[in-house]
């Protein structure tokens, strides 16, 4: 019999096991044997916590946007008054959002979306919460805040996208995203 609190510790492993592994493939084109190897257990183990191989990525994915909330959230906590919109922009473009597994993991979710309704909604969640910070933060500073916030989380994930894509790091990301904001904005750079 296992150990009490055994099976959160070993979801975790599994969870991280499976960003490296997609990660290190660059496709969803990995067993849950692969996974359970890494994470040092057994295939059935995997099956038995998360059922299968979508289940355990949209664990992983869970994750993921878990540590970006927290990346959204200590920006937040921590930007100076007036400056929201700032911090929102600088957290999407964190380090940690660039790891070469998570980028993986990022990129093959977006393609995942497209035909796994669980993961389509975790995607909408994601673009909500995005929307609805960059709203929040907008107020007092745009005529249209919510049409502004639309168009700058469509600009986050592209220049996401392509700073993930072109593999040179997120140097100035950030602040491209935010001179094109402070554009729509009228506010000066």
């Amino acid at each position: 019999m296992p150990k009490v609190g055994q099976e959160p510790i070993r979801r975790a492993a599994l969870v991280a096991a499976t960003v490296e592994e997609i990660g290190q493939a660059g496709t969803l084109d990995v067993t849950v044997g692969q996974i359970a190897k890494r994470a040092g257990m057994s295939s059935a183990l995997a099956h038995h916590y998360f059922g299968g191989k979508a289940q355990i990525f949209l664990a992983a994915m869970r994750h993921i946007l878990s540590d970006y909330a927290a990346e959204v959230r200590a920006a937040l906590l921590h930007a100076p008054k007036g400056q929201r919109l700032e911090a929102i922009v600088q957290a999407n473009f964190a380090e940690s959002c660039f790891r070469p597994a998570t980028v993986s993991a990022w990129l093959n979710f977006y393609v995942l979306a497209q035909t796994e309704p669980q993961a389509a909604r975790l995607l909408r969640v994601y673009q909500h919460r995005l929307r609805s910070n960059l709203v929040h933060a907008l107020r007092g500073r745009s005529a249209a805040p919510v049409q502004t916030a639309e168009a700058l989380a469509a600009m986050i994930d592209g220049v996401y996208l392509r700073a993930a894509l072109a593999g040179g790091g997120v140097d100035g990301a950030a602040d491209r995203v935010l001179h094109a904001a402070y554009a729509m904005l009228g506010e000066a750079t």
